[in-house]
């Protein structure tokens, strides 16, 4: 019998044609209390209150409210920007879309946290691989697992490499940021998307571009914030960024992802962890 799955918070829920349901687990740790999120974001708000920073990410995309005062342009387009960086966090960061399942509260600092595709693969799609794909920090990723992956461009004139630091530039004190966010789900499907050819790196018209990233997943949302990251939590990144966020999932072949955390001139080699959802008004800005 053909099985279909949806991914909901914490578990496997596959759904066959005569309607029986099986359960497995994907949760590899009790999440911690809805206290230690709660206390994360007491403390955020004390540490920014009346300080004067920017609006913060991630955030819902689905929501446009935000109250966050602090200003600024819109970077230009990135094809004409440099793409100065990619990596990607295990579950998305962003909420919205095809993306709003909450995988749960995870560890506290940042892992198995954000949220899930809601969408369904089959069981040929979730068949497990056996390499540790992108394990370097121990936890390697799986058929079914959800990446929110960033592409990083700078209007300094930089080239692509390893961590934010690329991104910046002697001669740039404020060089303009912005990520274009594409969520994934990993497949064990070798007709799917592979992860190598889609971050290829390439010069068009003078700047580092990432040229294969998707267009056909949905209108981007475009909206001001902030760098991103468990290092967050409890206080704000003082980077201006802008984001592009499209609201569509697109299904990527796991193990090309497993070639590329082997090889890639970011040094990337595991999945990044996940900031809590901002949700103060205070620290959004408003999507028009």
């Amino acid at each position: 019998m053909n099985k279909l799955h949806v991914f909901g918070k914490n578990k496997l829920v596959s759904i066959a044609v005569a309607s029986v349901f099986v359960l497995s687990s994907t949760a590899t740790a009790k999440d911690v209390s809805d206290s230690v999120i709660e206390k994360h974001r007491a403390a955020l708000e004390t540490n920014t209150d009346g300080k004067g920073f920017g609006p913060q990410s991630p955030r819902d995309i689905d929501q446009k409210y935000g109250t966050n005062l602090r200003n600024f342009g819109f970077a230009p387009n990135r094809s004409q920007m440099n793409l100065c960086n990619i990596h990607f966090h295990k579950n998305a960061e962003h909420k919205g879309g095809e993306f709003t399942t909450y995988a749960g509260n995870g560890d506290g600092k940042g892992k198995n946290t954000g949220y899930v595709y809601n969408g369904t693969l089959t069981d040929a799609q979730l068949k497990p691989v056996k390499n540790k794909v992108c394990g370097a920090k121990g936890d390697p990723l799986q058929s079914g697992d959800t990446l929110e992956v960033h592409f990083v461009y700078s209007s300094a004139q930089v080239q692509p490499g390893p961590t934010l630091g690329a991104c910046l530039a002697d001669s740039t004190m404020n060089p303009g940021l912005r990520v274009e966010g594409q969520v994934f789900v990993l497949a064990n499907d070798k007709n799917a998307i592979d992860f190598r050819d889609m971050a290829n790196v390439s010069m068009v018209n003078g700047y580092s571009q990432a040229p294969n990233v998707p267009s056909n997943t949905g209108v981007p949302i475009e909206y001001l914030g902030s760098t991103t990251g468990p290092s967050y939590n409890e206080k704000a990144s003082p980077l201006q960024v802008s984001w592009s966020v499209r609201p569509e999932v697109a299904v990527v072949d796991i193990n090309s992802v497993d070639e590329w955390c082997k090889d890639n001139v970011f040094n990337e080699d595991h999945a990044h962890g996940v900031r809590n959802l901002v949700q103060n008004p205070k620290l959004l800005s408003p999507i028009n």
